[in-house]
């Protein structure tokens, strides 16, 4: 029987009651799914919830089939490789066998084929004789994710869920996954911001305000259909305000109109050469008819209104949020950074070099190169945060930015506007509040501690800080920037850098995010 997963009426809340889900009812059979939706929208819990790691509030999960999950952590950094393999125990029991220590239990437990498997799995996922026995944390974070990968590929299961299993991969390691969804048989449900990855789909279901929409096809086909869906929408609330004006135009006539009975009325009261009993049914009839029509046009209004509430409502959920980035006091092609025979040597091992590199004020390069090539370093050592063992690295006058993936300068402790302020203690506190406004924090959103804000928040946050003071940096250095964004944040990335008029240098593996922010050139370490 091929594996299946179906879902009905699942409803799941956090522990202070929050809904996070309502009523999702999915079916998963053979094939590949990709799972979509802005950061805490729930993609993980959902995957846990599959996995059967936690409960449901309500609904059913029925599995068919065992179910694998690639991670995004493979495991604790003091834990071995063969614990994060989840083959322990299998190992030493084979060990003590070899040693002459083992019982008839070891015996009857060993997996002979286990090593030689584990050995296939490590050489697929390029970690070819690494010890088994060797602590996570002395692993880079992509050689993490690749033995995450190993995991799957040991157990391999009928079910697969991948939890952006790009993340912190390098060119190679991407390929990696995306021969194993393009080869996987069973059935395969992939939680990514990973566009190319997505291109290998055979549906995506999107997750927002705690609903669940399924989509035929891969991610180009769900993009074209999500603009046409925002362009509705538009159109709808283009409506929605027509109809608002119309009801507002209509009503006044109407007050118009009841207000030249009434003076007519008044009118013929006062003159005095009608009858009374006449002027009193007059006025009965005029209150009714007033009434009548102050009562049909409360309900029009009402109805009005709520249709333009939700034609407005509509329109802010597919609309991506924009940012607005100030230009550099110059951003010409005169040259901003240079490389001469520059290495750089750490533990006493070198890591970079001799590299020679020149970058001009209106260029856009990628860095690029397999794990551990020293593509952080060349950041580093671009920012002058860190010294070269040899060579010379020249900068030209004006601010360098480097932010990491995680925005490490925000303080977990402190504010939005706090920490805008501390970083550009020239701008008033008005100034401030502007900037973060261009960078779509509104209303109350500078009061939010750093420490609270989402992946795609901190960085906006991070560039606004930035890029935001009385001088903008002629340079900024951006390291795995969309690692942990979710395709909307990353959408919003592209579109404030794709504006921004000063130099770009990038460390990316995502293609896609290269392109779509205009990088002119690759340069690959090795």
């Amino acid at each position: 029987m091929p594996a299946s997963l179906t879902l009905s009426g699942l409803c799941w809340s956090t522990p202070d009651g929050t809904p996070l889900f309502s009523d999702i009812t999915l079916s998963f059979g053979p094939g590949r799914t990709g799972l979509v939706g802005r950061n805490g929208c729930g993609k993980s819990t959902l995957l846990r919830l599959i996995a059967g790691e936690i409960a449901p509030t309500a609904g059913s999960i029925t599995r068919t089939g065992t179910i694998g999950w690639m991670r995004q952590d493979a495991g604790h950094p003091e834990a071995s490789v063969a614990q994060a393999l989840g083959i322990a125990s299998g190992l030493s029991c084979i060990a003590r066998l070899w040693r002459g220590e083992g019982g008839a239990e070891d015996a009857g437990a060993a997996d002979w084929s286990l090593e030689d498997r584990l050995a296939e799995s490590l050489t697929r996922v390029g970690l070819t004789g690494i010890d088994p026995w060797q602590p996570l944390g002395t692993f880079s974070g992509g050689q993490r994710t690749r033995l995450a990968l190993a995991r799957v590929l040991l157990e391999a299961p009928e079910i697969l869920l991948l939890d952006e299993p790009t993340n912190n991969l390098d060119a190679d390691g991407r390929a990696l996954v995306s021969d194993l969804l393009r080869d996987w048989r069973g059935c395969v449900i992939l939680a990514s911001h990973d566009r190319a990855l997505l291109e290998q789909v055979d549906g995506i279901v999107e997750i927002s305000n705690g609903s669940a929409v399924y989509f035929g096809g891969p991610w180009s086909g769900f993009a074209t259909a999500r603009a046409a869906r925002l362009a509705a929408a538009r159109s709808a609330l283009d409506q929605a305000e027509q109809a608002s004006r119309r009801a507002d135009i209509a009503a006044q006539m109407q007050r118009e109109r009841q207000a030249r009975r009434d003076s007519r009325g008044r009118a013929d009261r006062a003159r005095g050469d009608a009858p009374k009993i006449l002027l009193d049914a007059r006025k009965d009839a005029s209150e009714r008819t007033a009434g009548r029509g102050n009562r049909i046009a409360q309900r029009r209004g009402a109805e009005v209104t709520q249709a333009l509430a939700e034609a407005r409502a509509a329109v802010e959920v597919l609309t991506p949020l924009r940012i607005d980035l100030a230009a550099p006091a110059r951003a010409d092609a005169s040259p901003i950074l240079a490389f001469d025979a520059v290495t750089c040597d750490i533990g006493g091992r070198r890591v970079l070099g001799p590299l020679d590199l020149l970058v001009r004020g209106d260029e856009r390069v990628a860095i690029i190169g397999p794990n551990g090539s020293g593509k952080t370093t060349l950041l580093h050592l671009a920012a002058g945060h860190r010294a070269p063992g040899s060579g010379t690295v020249r900068r030209s006058s004006g601010t360098i930015a480097l932010l990491d993936q995680h925005v490490a300068f925000l303080r977990s402790n402190e504010t939005l506007i706090e920490a805008m302020r501390r970083m550009n203690p020239d701008l008033s506190l008005n100034d401030c509040h502007a900037a973060l406004a261009r960078f779509a924090f509104r209303n109350t959103s500078p009061a939010k501690r750093c420490g609270s804000l989402s992946g795609g928040e901190r960085m906006r946050a991070g560039l606004a800080c930035v890029l935001c003071a009385p001088e903008p940096p002629v340079l900024v250095l951006l390291d795995e920037p969309t690692n942990h964004l979710d395709i909307d944040s990353v959408e919003v990335l592209e579109t404030g850098l794709r504006s921004y008029r000063g130099a770009l240098i990038v460390v990316s593996h995502d293609r896609v995010f290269l392109n779509q922010i205009g990088v002119q050139r690759d340069v690959s370490l090795t």
